[in-house]
């Protein structure tokens, strides 16, 4: 673990603190732009994989625009703090099963010392945006019309949230 470089333990607590203070803060706009941190760090931990290109996707796509439309969601449904407050059985089973599934991630890490180890790629080709959307768009076209359907349903079922709330407060 002494052998990693820097700007990878730099990224990765970048990136662990944001997820971290996501899930803790009880204001969700707060914890909205500690998502927005995490999702930076994982742009960095992108740059020292030498991938400039899903770097900037990162930050463009989820750091941007993903995070503007939380943020919307969160204004239409008007979210108050008070709504996170208290320990709730729900949320301490929660911090367990979180607890719970962090140790078993890290325990393979401290058992066995070859995982650290970085594995050469399977293929070299060229890290472009033309062999990524050539991937993209003819190989993995299914999963990624299917990611965009599932962000479709999610904000129209925002927006309907939003609505019914508000035509029963006008009721």
């Amino acid at each position: 673990m002494a052998d990693l470089p820097f700007s990878f333990l730099f990224f990765s607590t970048v990136a662990l603190t944001g997820a971290v203070n996501t899930v803790t803060h009880r204001n969700p706009v707060h914890a909205a732009l500690w998502l927005v941190s995490a999702l930076l760090g994982i742009a960095g931990l992108f740059l020292t994989l030498g991938s400039a290109f899903l770097a900037s996707v990162q930050v463009l796509v989820y750091a941007g625009a993903i995070m503007v439309l939380f943020l919307f969601v969160v204004m239409l449904l008007n979210l108050e703090a008070s709504m996170f407050e208290g320990l709730s059985s729900g949320r301490c089973a929660s911090i367990v099963a979180g607890a719970a599934t962090v140790a078993l991630i890290l325990f393979p890490l401290v058992e066995d010392d070859s995982l650290w180890t970085v594995p050469e790629p399977r293929f070299h080709a060229p890290a472009s945006a033309r062999t990524l959307s050539q991937l993209l768009f003819h190989e993995y076209v299914l999963p990624f019309e299917m990611v965009s359907l599932v962000l479709l349903v999610a904000m129209v079922g925002a927006i309907h949230l939003a609505r019914r709330t508000r035509v029963s407060e006008g009721a």
